[in-house]
């Protein structure tokens, strides 16, 4: 079964109809979803499907979104004059259309990195009150102990923040090092690396590998992109309450 979401708040989050209108359109039989009339305004439908108003077919996706496997390297920014950033690897359509990095990665973090035209739902995302998961994969120096997960969980104090509480899971121990899943809700700048060195341990390595309920797509090489699909679009709608 395919993800839906609200027909009037589809047409809203594209800027077309502010909900109130769209009822009002649907009441009066000018709408049409895949050449049929919807009278009911709250009917699922996809961002994939066929929407017109006032039998002109309208691009449910004015708004685009995609992921980026962003490398190692480059900083999340529009442009910098000695850095490439990850603005450099997107279509020059993605450019004009002003498709924004929603939050950032360090120059030193690799992986999942969402970009969205949407401001409001950028917003969102970004937002505390959200409290948008993101996940992920942390190669440590030093064999981490229960007393750092635990640490985790309470809400690590900052010299200028404490820190929200974050799930933190042992994957592995080699070499004298641990991998280490962390789970956190916010983004302070380079956040999880200093977590981690109020516990003692250094960061070699750090990959995000999922926001919210969107996976880093496991085909897509550093450096490449894709636009996300319907399902994991709506997923971010309802993450926060934008549906």
């Amino acid at each position: 079964m395919k993800e839906t979401i609200r027909l009037d708040r589809l047409l809203s989050n594209i800027g077309l109809l502010s909900r109130k209108e769209a009822k009002t359109y649907a009441r009066q039989g000018r709408i049409m979803v895949n050449g049929e009339t919807v009278h009911d305004s709250s009917t699922g439908v996809s961002p994939s499907d066929i929407i017109s108003v006032d039998g002109e077919t309208i691009d449910s996706r004015l708004s685009h979104h995609i992921m980026l496997n962003k490398p190692l390297g480059y900083i999340t920014a529009s442009s910098d004059i000695s850095s490439p950033t990850v603005m450099d690897l997107l279509p020059s359509k993605y450019l004009a259309l002003k498709c924004m990095p929603v939050g950032r990665l360090d120059k030193d973090t690799e992986g999942l990195l969402l970009f969205t035209t949407d401001g409001t739902l950028n917003h969102r995302l970004c937002s505390p009150k959200y409290g948008v998961k993101k996940c992920y994969h942390a190669l440590v120096s030093g064999d981490v102990q229960d007393s750092a997960i635990a640490a985790f969980q309470k809400g690590i104090r900052l010299s200028d923040f404490t820190a929200k509480p974050a799930n933190l899971e042992i994957i592995s121990k080699y070499e004298g090092n641990t991998l280490c899943e962390v789970i956190i809700t916010e983004g302070k700048y380079r956040q999880v690396r200093r977590m981690f060195s109020s516990c003692g341990h250094e960061v070699l390595k750090l990959k995000r590998i999922a926001f919210g309920d969107i996976l880093l797509d496991s085909n897509l090489a550093p450096g490449e992109w894709r636009a996300i699909s319907d399902t994991e679009l709506i997923s971010l709608y309802r993450s926060v309450n934008y549906e």
